[in-house]
């Protein structure tokens, strides 16, 4: 592995580092994703057992939101309950806007990843091939050994760069999916508890 990098040449520093801080992202938003980490069961079946009981209260209210980003966004809508329903969803959208600027850390750096490696990759071909006739230039043909230097560098970094690319852009489209999915999932339940909140929709039976 070290003699292919070395064969490489330099451009392969800048396509090895882009691939361990694509590995990071990827291993750091697999973690961070999770559908028990952002919307956890029964939220706001528990928020109504509080209301209920009258337990609403501001240590309720922070534990609410450090529990999750749907807390969060629930905890925004629910400083406002006693106000109409518009003013709790502005809240609710207020907040949903932080909470989705954070699922999408990192993602945009993900993409030019994706973007930018395999162009590393075809700046190695291009600088392998001006080797290869600048070898010609000066020696000529003959000799085979002098010219794999230049061709094997162009090969390795093109695939080099294409096997970040692939894997990473994989990657990136499958976590601006998930995003998506989330917070699809998080606007249904901030507005169902609007509506039980205001009395235009009854609990589940498993909030009583």
């Amino acid at each position: 592995m070290l003699e292919l990098v070395r064969a490489g040449g330099w451009l392969m520093l800048p396509i090895i580092l882009c691939s361990v801080v694509a590995l990071a992202i990827i291993v750091e938003r697999l973690w961070s994703l999770q559908v028990r980490r952002v919307l956890p069961k029964n939220l706001v079946a528990q928020v109504w057992r509080w209301e209920k009981i009258h337990q609403l209260n501001d240590e309720h209210m922070k534990e609410l939101q450090a529990s999750s980003p749907l807390g969060s966004i629930l905890a925004a809508g629910i400083i406002n309950r006693h106000q109409s329903r518009d003013v709790m969803k502005e809240s609710i959208e207020d907040t949903g806007r932080h909470i989705v600027h954070e699922l999408e850390r990192y993602l945009n750096t993900l993409g030019t990843i994706a973007a930018i490696t395999p162009l590393l990759g075809l700046l190695g071909t291009v600088i392998g091939m001006i080797k290869v006739f600048a070898t010609i230039t000066t020696q000529g043909v003959g000799d085979p050994g002098a010219l794999a230097g230049g061709i094997s560098e162009a090969l390795i970094t093109t695939a080099a760069g294409m096997s970040v690319a692939i894997p990473t852009l994989m990657f990136y489209r499958y976590f601006r999916g998930r995003v998506r999915m989330l917070v699809l999932k998080m606007e249904q339940e901030a507005l169902t508890m609007v509506e039980i909140m205001h009395g235009q929709r009854k609990p589940d039976p498993d909030s009583e």
